[in-house]
């Protein structure tokens, strides 16, 4: 039976969501192998000037271990 483990990570973008999102797989995904799942806890954006400047997200990514 596969153990999966589960980390929270952090990231962000001046051009979306999405964009946060696939930052923060390929950030992990840098130095963590076999990435199974992204679960997305929180989403904020900051605004400068009126407008929003970049998108944030918190995101449980969950991954197998190997034997």
């Amino acid at each position: 039976m596969p153990i999966v483990k589960v980390i929270e990570v952090i990231a962000s973008s001046d051009k979306g969501i999405e964009d946060a999102i696939n930052n923060a797989v390929t950030e992990v995904g840098k130095t963590i192998r076999n990435i199974d799942s992204v679960y997305v806890k929180d989403i904020k954006a900051h605004v400068k000037d009126g407008k929003v400047s970049t998108y944030g997200v918190i995101c449980e990514i969950s991954f197998r271990i190997e034997n």
